[in-house]
């Protein structure tokens, strides 16, 4: 078993002159070398988890250890060892791409000479070389974050923490963003965590999995394990005209319910009796799939909201 790399005991935060708290209860152990993924709507206490995990907000109650050690009292650790990618980094915006990634990588340890061959590195990486000496408040929205997950991975630290790594990224891009942090994981044994909205897409890479709702871990583990709990359900995609939805039997309740489009999650066996029920003059477009990552993620931050905690390790 990999040696822990977060210890995470009863953590909970509470910020001032707020009635509720933004994280409690919170245990979880990360090992090293794991690509763990955060999944959580906005509220749910996924970056108040992840600022503790990086020392930026001191817990108000519990414990986070990093390699053994209580992060509050060794700051030093999470700067030699964590590269942190946050939602925003305005503390960029009065350099260039190229100085943002030398002076990271020097701080970092790195030598000039190493430094320069380090920013060469990245921006190949990431696909960046024509913007180098752009100024960062220049940049588009991807490109910053592009330029933020650079950053984060400059003098190839052991630990990763990123915040919405592929937000406003294109689809091209947020494939380079997957790929790139696979490998580094698989070659060069990095711990990644990350927060993502993307279910879908977070299900390509991800190895363990916790699911936040309401400050607290409603789930965490092998998605193929906790899958268990909706795999004997299927996904039927409804896509129809706005304003004419389409009848279906009175039993389904959607799971999404949006303009034109209506997600429910129904039993193998009642499929042919749904499928001739249908109208299919009244759809647009009909799909089946099997139950996914983003359907578990829905079982326990939607169906699952009466009810108590879930973890399988």
């Amino acid at each position: 078993m990999p040696n822990p790399i977060f210890e995470l005991t009863n953590l909970g935060k509470q910020y001032p002159k707020a009635n509720d708290w933004a994280l409690k209860n919170v245990d979880l152990t990360i090992p090293q070398g794991e690509i763990f993924g955060l999944l959580g709507e906005n509220g749910a206490g996924k970056s108040t988890l992840v600022k503790q995990l990086v020392g930026l907000l001191k817990p108000t109650e519990g414990t986070v250890l990093f390699c053994g050690q209580n992060i509050v009292n060794n700051q030093s650790q999470v700067a030699l060892n964590i590269g942190y990618m946050p939602q925003k980094a305005t503390s960029l915006n009065v350099m260039t791409v190229k100085e943002s990634l030398y002076y990271t990588a020097h701080l970092r340890g790195l030598s000039r000479h190493d430094a320069n061959l380090e920013v060469d590195r990245l921006l190949k990486l990431w696909q960046i070389e024509e913007l180098k000496e752009k100024n960062n408040r220049k940049l588009s929205g991807g490109q910053q974050r592009l330029l933020r997950l650079a950053v984060a991975m400059a003098g190839r630290l052991p630990v990763l923490v990123l915040d919405e790594p592929t937000n406003d990224l294109d689809p091209m891009r947020r494939k380079l963003a997957w790929d790139n942090l696979r490998k580094l994981n698989k070659e060069e044994g990095t711990t990644i965590i990350f927060i993502t909205h993307d279910a879908l897409e977070a299900e390509k890479i991800i190895q363990r999995v916790g699911i936040m709702r309401d400050g607290r871990l409603t789930a965490v583990g092998n998605p193929k394990e906790l899958k268990k709990q909706v795999d004997q359900s299927l996904r039927l995609d409804l896509f129809f005209e706005p304003s004419k939805p389409p009848t279906v039997p009175g039993s389904l309740a959607p799971v999404i319910d949006q303009d034109g489009h209506r997600r429910y999650m129904v039993a193998w066996d009642a499929i042919p009796e749904i499928m001739a029920q249908l109208n299919l003059d009244e759809i647009d477009d009909l799909r089946l799939n099997s139950a996914s990552l983003e359907d578990l993620y829905l079982h326990y931050t939607v169906e699952e909201s009466a009810g108590g905690d879930h973890h399988a390790e």
